[in-house]
């Protein structure tokens, strides 16, 4: 009996984490601890909890006096809406949640176990970074770490949410993972802080403007969402991974719904302006296709020009990228390219069916895109599309021209069901740049450059010269998108195709 109670004291003693002075410090930060996040995020009653008694090696400065069970990260796994998940959640109470190589080991840990069963994982990051007093072992720490994100890549889901700082060498361990969410106020990422920015570059500049959840989903694109606080933010996740598979060798769950398959949507018919240069808002489009108009976006506030994220037809969860004409005219640049290419590779690789909605007037010109590299990273989106064996589906709404109709799961990059609307035009360029350009001797006469226009639209400003090709599968009226897509989708289910044997492609990064 009394080494049970000595059980019971120790776990006490494991819970308090850094004790309740700095528990209240924590509250008083708008920040939840560890344990409280790991409440919010898992079914009650669901967690448990691996190496609660591990405490760090250290004997140096005096930190063998320092020693507190857990050594800053709560580990373990539990289920969300009944689903297995391993998670750690760091605890800014101790050590202000500073990595050492025994934190380190109780990720791996629970990381390696997640490869093995196949299950997500989820890290709740709030650290200051490497222990220094431990000095290149917390360094070999963050590389044990590093080593595993990259082996699990592609193998089970890894969502990472910033709940505090996470600077130096702890963002790439983020950076590694398929989803980052934060806070807003609380959390920031960056290799580098305000400190050293201002003594190298002479900038002065806060936390949050150089690493903040705004600067991070707005402007560098390096985090997907940002949240309110911390109950919303996991309140989110909870609501997120739900569209995700376990692991690589599962399909994402399938949900009930009692949207039909066959509801038309007569709005869609008037949905493309008569003026083709009049934008629109594809998500219209994307809300009235998919079950009970469910959209999750993700990255709404970086590159608008693209739209991503998730949606279900059916039930089954598939990933829609779609051109947003209300933003650059829907033209494909750097950012979009990056934006969209990732987000397809992670459906690739997770065996979740990609729909493609295609505006697209073309790549951006400029020279501020061809000095940033778009030859390199427009060939980033067409490499993921072209590389994708999973479902697509593809339905060009209006302009579909030059080499970004190619680069948009085009019927040439195995797309494997392509439909256009009556409104769709597939063409090289746009009818009037066209014309300039094959009958510049004409260039002057108005009457007869607008007629050589209207002679060029009729030709090629439609989906038929295309679908003659059988480039395009079948013209459909908008308003049975719905119906369409998702009969296309369930054709598709049995899909097999392979790439060729090879160790690993290489990617224009």
């Amino acid at each position: 009996m009394q080494v049970i109670g000595e059980l019971e004291k120790r776990r006490e003693l494991a819970r308090l984490g850094g004790g309740e002075r700095r528990i209240e410090s924590q509250h008083g930060k708008g920040k939840l601890t560890a344990r409280e996040r790991l409440e919010l995020l898992l079914d009650e009653g669901s967690f448990e909890e691996w190496d609660m008694f591990v405490e760090h090696r250290c004997a140096d400065f005096g930190m063998e006096a320092q020693k507190v069970p857990g050594d800053g990260v709560v580990t373990g796994w539990g289920t969300v809406n009944g689903r297995l998940v391993f998670v750690f959640s760091q605890d800014f109470t101790v050590f202000g949640g500073s990595l050492s190589e025994s934190h380190a080991c109780k990720i791996c840990k629970i990381m390696e176990r997640a490869m093995q069963v196949g299950a997500p994982v989820i890290g709740l990051n709030d650290s200051g970074g490497a222990r220094i007093q431990e000095g290149v072992d917390s360094l070999a720490g963050y590389a044990e770490v590093f080593q595993r994100n990259v082996l699990a890549s592609g193998v089970v889901p890894q969502i990472s949410v910033i709940m505090g700082p996470c600077a130096g060498g702890a963002v790439y361990s983020p950076a590694m993972t398929d989803f980052i969410f934060m806070v807003k106020d609380t959390s920031y990422m960056f290799v580098t802080g305000p400190d050293v920015v201002k003594t190298v570059t002479h900038e002065v500049v806060t936390h949050e403007e150089l690493g903040g959840a705004v600067t991070h989903t707005s402007k560098s694109g390096v985090a997907d969402l940002a949240f309110e606080h911390d109950v919303d933010a996991l309140a989110e996740v909870r609501r997120f991974i739900d569209f995700l598979p376990a692991s690589n060798r599962e399909k994402a769950p399938v949900l009930e719904t009692q949207d039909p398959v066959d509801r038309p949507e007569p709005s869609l018919d008037n949905l493309i302006p008569a003026n083709p240069n009049k934008p629109y808002d594809v998500k219209e489009l994307i809300g009235k296709v998919v079950d009970e108009g469910h959209f999750y976006e993700l990255q709404p506030t970086y590159a608008g020009n693209i739209v991503i994220g998730f949606a279900r037809m059916e039930g089954c969860t598939v990933g829609i990228v779609a051109n947003q004409p209300m933003v650059l005219a829907g033209c494909l640049d750097i950012d979009a390219s990056k934006k969209a290419a990732r987000f397809v590779r992670f459906c690739d690789c997770f065996n979740i069916p990609i729909v493609t909605f295609v505006d697209v007037p073309g790549f951006l010109p400029g020279t501020d895109q061809e000095y940033g590299g778009i030859i390199k990273h427009g060939a980033k989106l067409l490499f993921a599309f072209a590389e994708a064996t999973v479902p697509k589906v593809t339905c060009i709404t209006r302009k579909a021209y030059g080499g970004a109709y190619d680069v948009m799961a085009s019927k040439h990059l195995r797309g494997d069901v392509n439909y256009a609307w009556p409104t769709a035009e597939i063409a090289v360029m746009g009818s009037k740049g066209a014309v300039e350009i094959i009958f510049r001797a004409d260039i002057g006469d108005d009457e007869k450059i607008e007629a050589r226009t209207e002679e060029y639209k009729e030709r090629f400003a439609n989906p038929f010269v295309a679908a003659q090709r059988g480039f395009i599968d079948e013209g459909i009226m908008p308003c049975n998108t719905r119906r369409r897509l998702c009969g296309a989708l369930r054709m598709l289910r049995g899909k097999e195709l392979q790439n060729p044997w090879k160790k690993h492609d290489n990617i224009p990064l």
